[in-house]
């Protein structure tokens, strides 16, 4: 099969062949049809992961998977041959990624069925970045009317969360650029946006006088985010800025567990959400595409395997 990965330490992402995977008991062979690009994939790729996870060569980049079960292990009982599936690579060691055209998972780990009328794209770009935001706002507890600041609005993450806090009738603002990041962020339902470029805490005392209800914290600095916060404000933070640093801060890990996946579902069926995908990238473009990938991206970047 063929598969993106990184051969040895230091050494760029390549398109290579490996032999194709073969499950074991309770396991599940994916012929992957689609993922999607995330900042930890370009960290893996960069070498910013060495020493902090174990690295078993060659390290097969990908975490989001979208596919059709084609084979199983002994016991599987959830899945049947044909079954379209996503979910994300959750092993603690680097090895085995989604960036291949197969993939094999344990039918007990963070794998679901794909819901009816869901394109495999968008199942393929759903389940790291839709965890992530799924957590975020679970930990918020958004009320409506309530103030929310989302600062990173226009990434994977961000635009999900978005969508959820617009769902929860909260009045948005997002931090975007002027021009195309401000009218995609818009187009999704925040009410107002912020430059990022320019002082975040000045612009948004303007916009809301009374403070920000909740902030998502999901790019940059955070120092001076708790200086907009209302009375009863917090902040919630996939960036590791939790209670350690500020009492009003929460530090959220995306967890993808099969409940998290069974509601990511259940929300793009319902049409809740859904994945703003702004780029396809085939897997032969793939090395290119990821040290390409810039800061402030929109949206999600696809990946087209099979």
């Amino acid at each position: 099969m063929r598969a993106v990965a990184i051969t040895a330490e230091s050494a760029p992402p390549t398109l290579i062949e490996l032999d194709r995977p073969k499950p074991g008991a309770g396991e599940v062979l994916v012929r992957v049809k689609a993922s999607s690009l995330n900042g930890f994939d370009v960290a893996v790729a960069n070498g910013y992961l060495t020493g902090m996870m174990e690295h078993k060569y060659p390290v097969v980049l990908g975490k989001d998977f979208a596919g059709i079960v084609e084979d199983l292990g002994g016991g599987v009982t959830r899945f049947r041959l044909g079954d379209e599936v996503f979910g994300v690579v959750t092993e603690s060691v680097l090895s085995s990624g989604s960036f291949a055209e197969y993939i094999v998972v344990n039918e007990s780990a963070s794998i679901y069925a794909i819901p009816d009328g869901t394109t495999m794209s968008d199942a393929g770009a759903i389940g790291l970045a839709g965890t992530a935001a799924l957590d975020s706002i679970d930990a918020a507890k958004i009320e409506p009317l309530d103030v929310v600041l989302i600062v990173g609005a226009t990434g994977g993450v961000g635009s999900l969360i978005l969508q959820y806090a617009v769902e929860a009738k909260a009045n948005v603002i997002a931090t975007a650029t002027p021009g195309i990041a401000a009218e995609f962020v818009t187009d999704l339902g925040a009410v107002a946006t912020v430059n990022p470029e320019e002082d975040l805490a000045e612009q948004v005392i303007r916009l809301a006088p009374g403070g920000v209800d909740v902030i998502f914290h999901l790019a940059g600095d955070p120092s001076r985010l708790p200086l907009v916060l209302s009375e009863r404000g917090r902040i919630i933070s996939t960036l590791g800025y939790g209670a350690d640093k500020h009492p009003l801060a929460t530090a959220i890990m995306a967890n993808p567990s099969q409940v998290t996946l069974a509601q990511l579902a259940a929300d793009m069926a319902a049409e809740r959400i859904g994945v703003a995908i702004t780029d396809t990238f085939e897997l032969d473009q793939l090395p290119e595409a990821i040290t390409a990938f810039p800061d402030g991206t929109l949206g999600k970047h696809a990946i087209n395997i099979a």
